[in-house]
């Protein structure tokens, strides 16, 4: 039993994952609900232990990260970032609609009138934004309110960078950042016990998801979840070229970011994988000053994959009722839905409230998105891996141009002026 143990966590933790994912989806189909049932309890064990995690990790990350870097280098890192999140979003949704026009899917499919879904209610861009600033810090942490969480993170490690750096309070801050330091280093190393059970919590996950839904589901609305997964393969190619301009190592990034996308696919949580993001953007070398700011923003506003949904569920109301998308209402599309995609962030079911909000926007017919619904799974798996990648796709980019300006104002400070030469 002991050389069985000592094999499994000696071996890669990539290579685990991916075998997690291939034997799941089998034992998924040929065993179906039944299976599914069995296996349930133990991937909500994997949930339950990455969302333990999020809150520590988010909190101490960030707070340390701040204390790590400057209140400059955080306001050029923090305009780039959402610069580059608004960019990709907008990218997204307009590869999603150019795939969708070649495709057409749900071409010869009709709506019934049996048809409908509950939408939740969308809060609005507006009280997202207040949503940030929570009423109770308690509270926050308890929900949890992920931008909350952000915005006291970044309050109280400004206001300990802030005593750092004073004459009055050094002392005493330098032993609270000790305290704040250590506690990040031991939620470190109670994750890294957690990526052990990874691998299991993705097979059961992957494998009841696949009992539930069966063969006859995808069949059924294939074309649909084909067209996604084309659209999120052409992105990938954009993410690619915009690593390659800003001088990332594709290899590097590759290898580092597929534990976290794998995990993300599996659990559909882009919040639920942080603490494997955020421990892939670290190996790549990435400084936490950007990515203890960077990845646990991201998980909540950026999401690239669910724009893709999007573009891809318009189209396909659109061929359902046989009227295609023109090129106007397509910029509309992209415009509604690049500002969907950030408003609705925290919303449970956040998928179908920004199907819905485009929807209403544009004239489709909200109840198509009850078509959607039985391939909900399917196609929240690939939006969610994307949405991950996305984030550290951002990450990594700013990383590098932040090495980029650091370099370029170490060699202009070493500049002798031409006076002095003369």
């Amino acid at each position: 039993m002991k050389a069985v143990l000592d094999a499994y966590l000696n071996t890669s933790l990539v290579l685990r994952i991916g075998i997690a994912l291939v034997l799941g989806l089998v034992v998924g189909l040929v065993g179906g609900p039944t299976v599914a049932e069995w296996l349930d309890p133990l991937g909500e064990l994997l949930l339950r232990l990455l969302k333990f995690l999020v809150v520590p990790i988010v909190l101490l990350t960030l707070m340390v990260g701040i204390n790590q870097a400057n209140l400059g280098s955080m306001g050029r890192v923090g305009r780039k970032m959402l610069g580059f999140y608004v960019l990709t979003s907008a990218l997204a949704i307009t590869v999603g609609l150019g795939v969708a026009s070649a495709f057409a899917p749900g071409s010869g499919l009709e709506l019934t009138s049996s048809e409908s879904v509950d939408v939740p209610e969308n809060p609005g861009f507006v009280q997202v934004l207040l949503n940030i600033v929570p009423t109770n810090m308690v509270e926050a942490f308890a929900e949890p309110n992920l931008l909350g969480i952000i915005f006291t993170a970044i309050v109280f490690g400004i206001a300990l960078l802030k005593l750092r750096e004073s004459k009055v309070h050094s002392e005493v801050a330098e032993r609270v950042y000790g305290v704040v330091s250590g506690l990040n280093e031991v939620t470190m190393k109670v994750m890294a016990g957690v990526l052990q059970y990874v691998p299991i919590g993705v097979f059961a996950i992957v494998a009841s998801t696949a009992g539930e839904q069966g063969m006859n589901t995808i069949l059924a609305l294939g074309d649909m979840v084909m067209v996604l997964y084309i659209a999120l393969a052409v992105q990938l190619v954009v993410y690619g070229v915009l690593m390659r301009l800003n001088g990332v190592n594709l290899m590097d990034f590759v290898r580092e970011a597929r534990a976290p996308v794998a995990t993300a696919f599996a659990t559909q949580s882009s919040s639920g994988t942080l603490p494997l993001t955020l421990n892939a953007a670290r190996r790549l070398g990435v400084p936490q000053s950007i990515y203890g700011f960077s990845l646990p923003l991201g998980a909540t506003i950026n999401m690239d994959g669910a724009g893709i949904r999007i573009a891809i569920s318009a189209a396909f109301a659109a061929n359902v009722i046989g009227v295609p998308l023109d090129f106007v209402t397509m910029l509309e599309i992209v415009l509604i839905g690049t500002l969907a995609s950030i408003g609705t962030a925290g919303v449970p079911g956040a998928g179908i409230v920004m199907i819905a909000t485009v929807f209403a926007q544009v004239g489709l017919p909200i109840e198509t998105v009850a078509l959607l619904v039985s391939i909900d799974a399917l196609v929240g798996m690939g939006a969610t891996a994307m949405n991950v990648t996305g984030d550290l796709v951002c990450t990594s980019v700013i990383a590098r141009s932040e090495d980029k300006y650091e370099a370029a104002e170490a060699g202009s400070s070493q500049a002798v002026p031409q006076e002095q030469l003369s």
